[in-house]
């Protein structure tokens, strides 16, 4: 399987946004569900944000109201934009995608918010 390929993490400050991108391998078509997870030191991975074929989203409680989660089915790309980062939401982002030939992880990408 080739795993999805994130982009867009950083170093921002406390306050600002953050659009993360993830390129799912393969055709839309193949790609039923795609999700965002995060892990922060010390704690266990948790889900973020999931988006499914036909547009259906959910949330982390922690991330309803500032983050929001689209599917660019032409592109095969998924993105997540987070607004009004806190310091809590440091963690490495993980984008995951199931398709039609099982599940695969990308490799994470740092977010890092701070002052």
């Amino acid at each position: 399987q080739v795993q999805p390929v994130e982009s867009g993490g950083g170093l921002v400050q406390p306050g600002g946004s953050l659009r993360l991108s993830c390129v799912a391998s393969g055709s839309s078509s193949n790609t039923y569900v795609v999700s965002w997870h995060r892990q922060a030191p010390g704690k266990q991975r948790e889900l973020v944000a999931s988006i499914s074929t036909g547009g259906t989203t959910n949330y982390a409680d922690s991330a309803k109201g500032r983050f929001t989660i689209s599917r660019d089915n032409a592109k095969n790309t998924v993105y997540l934009q987070m607004n009004s980062l806190k310091s809590e939401d440091t963690a490495v982002y993980y984008c995951r995608q199931l398709g039609r030939n099982g599940v695969s992880w990308g490799q994470g990408i740092q977010v890092t918010v701070s002052s």
